[in-house]
């Protein structure tokens, strides 16, 4: 493995209220380790080694608004209630003490399929009672059941910001609600949440944007996550073209979006080659181009596979980052997150930093099992 200049990756970063000592986000990652809900002290150390191991932003695990069926197991945290948001209290005082930034990531599963045999007592929501294209599974939302979400969302950003995150993540990928909002095969609403274009299809989304900023006030920065595939299609993409993905982001951020986290399975793949080649921008760099947003990528950062592996419950290498760094360099996103390996290298971000490529450690699946 070659040994690049990385001190590019340990630039400052600043937006509205949020200063950041480097480039590298800890990307977030479903634990299922809170039981009823409620993060607890092996969660608030595992936030806590994260960084001090030098990670510049922390972006939690999935936390769900406070809405009816909106975790798709039961070990996923809540972001609202009194003994889970003391528990994220928690979290975020022992980040500050160790140095590092951090937010939430909010979120409402939709009709994802479960993963166990837990099922939620109300009926799962979703924009057409589909989980994915022609797959029933609970119930069309209702325009109060819409509203509803929405303020349960706007709900748990402000208490992001009163509990002292330095911001926070709407997730709005992956297949999940606000996701199948945006994605065609899943929302075949008639009414003002649906219709043709991407453009219409984002309206839940940008309502629930704007009502995040109206609640945590103009210096507070907000993050959306957004994806072309979903769980149930890796091969699904929303914009097929970059006046797509402009109609798609572009009202997101226009409603108060200040970064835009854009998933892919591997960073280093161009979005669009037939544009730009096979060295073209990739997700991050296509959204930050038509919407002028800050951007975050993501995928397989320092290893070998991508995260299809880690569901098959395999491992991987560490690899170069010789094409992080040079996409860096280029200024096509603004950060950068890291997944898998910060769950059995706690310190990578400081090993990168210090050089010390020969100590860097792949991706154990065994690390799934257990707060390391």
């Amino acid at each position: 493995m070659s040994n690049p200049e990385t001190s590019i990756l340990f630039r400052p970063f600043s937006i509205r209220s949020l200063e950041l000592k480097n480039r590298i986000v800890m990307a977030p990652m479903t634990r299922l380790f809170s039981p009823e809900g409620i993060p607890g002290e092996a969660s608030t150390a595992y936030y806590r080694r994260r960084a001090e191991g030098r990670v510049g932003l922390i972006l939690s695990e999935g936390t769900v608004i406070d809405r009816p069926a909106s975790r798709n197991d039961s070990g996923i945290p809540f972001f609202h209630g009194e003994a889970a948001l003391a528990g994220w209290k928690n979290v975020i005082d022992a980040v500050h003490n160790a140095g590092g930034r951090m937010a939430p990531q909010i979120w409402h599963t939709g009709a994802t399929r479960y993963i166990n045999d837990w099922e939620p007592d109300a009926p799962v929501e979703s924009p057409s009672g589909l989980d994915s294209p022609g797959d029933l599974r609970g119930v069309a939302m209702s325009e109060e059941d819409i509203a509803d979400t929405v303020a349960a969302f706007a709900k748990a950003a402000a208490d992001a910001k009163r509990l002292g995150f330095d911001t926070v993540e709407i997730h709005g990928a992956h297949g999940y609600l606000i996701d199948q909002f945006f994605w065609s095969g899943t929302n075949l609403r008639t009414d003002r949440y649906g219709g043709p274009t991407i453009k219409e299809r984002s309206r839940f989304a940008s309502e629930i944007v704007s009502a995040v900023r109206h609640a945590v006030g103009p210096e507070f920065p907000i993050i959306m996550r957004v994806s072309q595939w979903k769980q149930q299609d890796y091969g699904v993409r929303v914009a097929e073209t970059p006046a797509v993905m402009e109609d798609w982001l572009l009202p997101l951020v226009e409603a108060g979006v200040d970064v835009l986290h854009c998933s892919q399975r591997r960073f280093w793949e161009p979005e669009f080659p037939e544009i730009d080649g096979e060295n073209g921008l990739n997700c991050a760099g296509w959204a930050k181009k038509v919407t002028g947003a800050a951007t975050i990528s993501v995928g397989s950062v320092g290893l070998e596979n991508d995260v299809t592996n880690a569901f098959a419950g395999k491992g991987s290498t560490p690899a170069s980052l010789d094409r992080l760094v040079e996409r860096m360099e280029r200024e096509e996103f603004d950060l950068i997150a890291v997944g898998r390996v910060l769950l059995s290298d706690k310190d990578w971000a400081a090993k990168v930093e210090k050089g010390d490529y020969a100590d860097l450690k792949g991706f154990n699946p065994a690390s799934l099992a257990e707060l390391v």
